[in-house]
Parts: C-alpha cells; sequence; structure tokens
C-alpha cells in the first residue's frame, strides 16, 4: 500500500469515529499528557500539537504557552478542536499531514506528537519532520504504542532521528511509550 493509501485510511477511520473520541480515549490521553509535563515545562512558547484529534491536549497547554499549533489529517476531529479551542485566543488548527508539516524549519519551541507514529506509513521520516520544524534548543515529545512498536525499535527510531531522550515514560498503565526528547546537536 501506498503511503498515501495508508494516510487516506487512517483519516477515514478518525473522521468515522470522531464522534466518540473524546469519550474512548481521553483518559488514556490525559496520562500520556502528564508524563509529558513531568519532563517538559511548556512557558510563553509556541508549541506544535502533531496529529491534535479532538484538541484534548491542546486545550491543557494553551493557558501555558503563546501560542499553539494543533495539525491533524481528520477534518472531523479538526472540527471538535477547532470547538475546544474557541475560548482561547492563541490556538490555532490546520489540516495537514505529520510528514509534510507547513512550516518554518526552527519554528516550535516544542512539539508534541501522541498516538501519531503508529499511523504513519514511515515513522522515521515523520520523526525527522518533527525534528526540522523544532527550535534548536526545543522539546520533542513523542509517544509510539507498545504494541506496535518494540522498546529497541522506538528507541533506534529516535536516535536515527538525532533525538536525545531526556525523559521517558514506560509505565505498566501506559498503552504508550512516552519519550521527551532534545535535539542533538549537529
Amino acid at each position: 500500500m501506498t503511503a498515501w493509501k495508508s494516510k487516506r485510511k487512517v483519516m477515514q477511520r478518525y473522521d468515522l469515529t470522531a464522534q466518540m473520541y473524546d469519550e474512548r480515549y481521553a483518559e488514556e490521553q490525559e496520562a500520556k499528557y502528564k508524563k509529558a509535563f513531568e519532563n517538559v515545562n511548556v512557558v510563553n512558547g509556541t508549541v506544535l500539537d502533531v496529529g491534535c484529534g479532538s484538541g484534548l491536549f491542546v486545550s491543557q497547554v494553551a493557558f501555558k504557552a503563546h501560542s499553539v499549533v494543533g495539525v491533524d489529517v481528520s477534518r472531523k476531529l479538526l472540527l471538535q478542536a477547532n470547538e475546544h479551542s474557541k475560548s482561547f485566543g492563541n490556538v490555532y488548527v490546520i489540516q495537514a499531514d505529520a510528514d509534510h508539516l507547513p512550516f518554518k524549519n526552527g519554528f516550535f519551541d516544542d512539539v508534541f506528537a501522541f498516538t501519531v507514529l503508529q499511523n504513519m506509513p514511515k515513522p522515521n521520516e515523520t520523526l525527522q519532520e518533527l525534528k526540522r520544524v523544532t527550535k534548536k534548543e526545543g522539546n520533542v515529545v513523542v509517544t509510539a504504542l507498545k504494541k506496535a512498536f518494540a522498546l529497541n525499535v522506538f528507541m533506534d527510531l529516535l536516535e536515527g532521528a538525532g533525538l536525545w531522550v531526556v525523559g521517558f515514560a514506560d509505565d505498566e498503565d501506559l498503552k504508550c511509550y512516552v519519550a521527551c526528547c532534545r535535539l542533538l546537536s549537529a
């Protein structure tokens, strides 16, 4: 299956399940956010939420950040994200592909990608794109579904992308690994 066909299937799946997304995944996502915030302190910077879904994370980070951009391929999830973020004047949601983000190099202070890698046909390319849009001293937080990635495979992906893990969670109650990373010097 081509990369686009794979992404299109993901987009269609999330469009179909958008109405029940929060009910189904909110608790699980909140646990990941909590782990990420143990290692990354968002303070008045620019934040990118790749695969923002219905905007659950955007709602938690908007009051800490100067501005937050949420991107997702699912139009229906983005409509919900827009609803979640209406009360914030610093949140923007955009339909975009995680492998082809419409932003300048080094634009964001903090980049978060919860529940994204397992949906991408080439996760190594996705990590490179996350790294590209992150400032030199920025943070990249990424999760990997345990049933989709063995721990050593996930760690090899991060290292191969030039990401240095500064915080990591592999709690039994999490379905994902949560890696908080910094960019390795070039």
